[in-house]
């Protein structure tokens, strides 16, 4: 069986989240709105204005900002005493897998708002869980996508380049991953429809790619530039729905096991999930023996959008082998989608293709 899958609508324009409410009203009347810090008294104004007239109410309740299971279970307890029955989360990709499972717990419809483009988290039927101190710890499946997700891209535009960055990091894996699951005839990712990749996942993966290519850096310039033009709705749109789609039904391989690897180091905790994904990437691009013309178009746009292509671009610097070891071998648990390459993949294999995507990216970097 071949299987895709999609949130149930996709909404992306300037300024939509004023109309909210118009979206909102067939799924419910009282809404749990799990937010962060940065962003409430925007997500208090444009929700409450656009119930405005309505019998929607709004409960707003700040996140915590882990995607634990602690988190989640706080949250949950929140919406039962709210007898909230429609969860909205209003915010980052933790924040919106967090929203996602609160919503699975309550049985409740959910409604995600990205506030950055930094992952492909908004669309997808899956919570990624971590530990209280940011150390992944499983990939939570959800039974459903999203029911709305709404892009503002006035409210993306704003937030600085270096989420919309480090959203082309997780989106290049996108075309990558699926090309590694089409080849090993991997299940997809969509637990809820699990199945073989169609040719339309491969399609969007691969459009995915091709976009960050022709668009990426003019949309990097443009959000520097605090404008709105067609190569920032196309990178945001890649980075939130192709990439979103792409992975989910495309399937993921050892780039996003690479990532899961490196947060067990804690020197790296403070870089995003996409600068690690996009280093993931290149190790991925090693260990399948990449052509130099894939790896040398890789490399630059990397560099150009300023994503790692070195331990020191993600804080290993001065990693020892002990962590190495450490890293490469969290990057191959069972059960990891690192499993999904064409090719029997072992710590050993994860250690030299890391020191050899170092080695890569250093010699570029100073070439």
């Amino acid at each position: 069986m071949k299987s895709i899958i999609f949130p149930g609508k996709f909404l992306m324009g300037k300024d939509i989240l004023a109309s909210f409410g118009t979206y909102a009203e067939s799924l419910g009347k009282k809404f749990l709105v799990i937010s962060s810090k940065s962003v409430m008294e925007l997500a208090k104004q444009k929700v409450s204005s656009s119930f405005a007239g309505t019998e929607m109410q709004a409960e707003f309740v700040l996140f915590g900002g882990e995607c634990s299971w602690q988190e989640i279970d706080r949250l949950v307890e929140v919406g039962r005493a709210q007898a909230a029955n429609v969860i909205v989360g209003i915010g980052g990709g933790k924040l919106l897998d967090c929203a996602k499972a609160v919503a699975l717990k309550l049985g409740a419809p959910v409604m995600i708002v990205p506030t950055i483009a930094s992952t492909d988290a908004p669309t997808s039927a899956l919570s990624v869980i971590y530990s209280e101190e940011g150390v992944f710890e499983e990939y939570h499946w959800l039974p459903k996508n999203p029911e709305v997700v709404m892009v503002d891209t006035e409210i993306i535009s704003r937030a600085p380049a270096s989420f919309l960055v480090a959203g082309m990091g997780d989106a290049l894996a996108t075309y990558f991953e699926a090309r590694a699951a089409r080849a090993s005839n991997s299940n997809t990712c969509a637990v809820c429809a699990l199945g073989k990749q169609t040719i339309t996942a491969f399609a969007l993966a691969e459009l995915c790619y091709e976009t960050l290519l022709a668009d990426g850096v003019k949309a990097k310039l443009a959000t520097e530039a605090d404008v709105i033009t067609p190569a920032l709705e196309n990178i945001i749109e890649a980075n939130i729905l192709l990439a979103g789609v792409g992975f989910e039904s495309g399937g993921i391989a050892a780039a996003h096991s690479i990532h899961n690897g490196a947060t067990a180091l804690a020197a790296c905790h403070d870089y995003t999930h996409g600068e690690k994904v996009a280093f993931g990437v290149l190790t991925q691009l090693v260990m399948e023996n990449a052509p130099l013309e894939e790896l040398d178009t890789v490399l630059e746009l990397c560099t150009t959008l300023g994503l790692p292509v070195t331990f020191a671009e993600i804080g290993l610097a001065d990693i020892s082998e002990e962590d190495l070891w450490t890293w490469a071998k969290a990057s191959t648990v069972e059960g990891e989608t690192i499993h999904n390459m064409p090719f029997t993949v072992t710590p050993e294999t994860v250690y030299a293709a890391l020191k050899a995507a170092n080695a890569i990216g250093t010699a570029y970097l100073m070439a």
